[in-house]
């Protein structure tokens, strides 16, 4: 008599049905079928959970499909973009969120899918490049001055002195001034300068007290920058930083 093929299914089934019996020695079952506890107890928990049909191999297809879902976004991406040749990396981002689909992509992933399927101009895309900000070598070579605005308090009104060190964008004083006076200025700079030394040179616009608004080239508190050696930068003309011997 030819021996009998015996296959997988059938060793898993005669092992169950021994690992499940009466005084069943599962240390010994595995020794003598090759396997570990490991693989063992996964068995029996299926063949519990579904009898026969737990004892089937399943598929190893995975549950979820990263790259087939992202292949799919990106023709939806395409696909919109020829519906919409001017909507850009944000628009066709808020809309596809809006048509109901998931894991929608960051507009700057979605612009970047647009340039490989070469589906920007070149002439347009150039038009948004990042702004490079001129920036100073060192700090205290450059500080950008200015109030912002002024708005109402119970009391009074209140005007932000600003000062920006344009090499490292450190933001050196933020005052909440009275007014936005020469001598409440200059107390506030005087302060300012106590802690962090004197810069090169301040730019700020043609307002007050700084600024004359174009009546004339100096005022009280320019004055005073200069004699202490520091350049004056308006919008539309620079003071240059005075010696010593020349303020005397």
């Amino acid at each position: 008599m030819p021996w009998k093929e015996v296959s997988i299914m059938s060793q898993r089934l005669e092992f169950v049905t021994l690992a499940t019996g009466t005084n069943a020695n599962i240390r010994h079952l595995c020794r003598c079928y090759g396997i570990s506890s490991a693989t063992a107890y996964k068995w029996l928990q299926r063949f519990h959970a579904s009898g026969v049909k737990g004892l089937q191999d399943r598929s190893r297809r995975p549950h979820h499909s990263p790259s087939r879902s992202a292949i799919a976004m990106e023709a939806a991406i395409i696909n919109l973009r020829h519906k919409h040749p001017a909507w850009g990396g944000r628009k066709l981002h808020h809309r596809l969120i809006a048509m109901g689909h998931s894991l929608v992509p960051s507009p700057s992933t979605i612009t970047a899918i647009l340039r490989r399927h070469q589906l920007l101009d070149p002439q347009e895309s150039a038009k948004h490049q990042a702004f490079q900000r001129y920036e100073q070598a060192a700090p205290n070579e450059l500080w950008q001055m200015d109030f912002k605005g002024e708005f109402k308090l119970p009391h009074g009104r209140c005007y932000p002195l600003t000062i920006l060190d344009d090499h490292s964008r450190f933001a050196i004083a933020l005052q909440a001034c009275a007014r936005n006076t020469r001598i409440i200025t200059q107390a506030a700079l005087i302060q300012v300068f106590r802690r962090y030394g004197l810069p090169d040179r301040i730019t700020c616009d043609n307002g007050s007290p700084w600024g004359s608004g174009g009546r004339s080239y100096y005022t009280a508190l320019g004055v005073w920058l200069l004699r202490l050696g520091i350049g004056l930068s308006h919008w539309s003309f620079t003071f240059p930083a005075t010696s010593s011997a020349d303020s005397g």
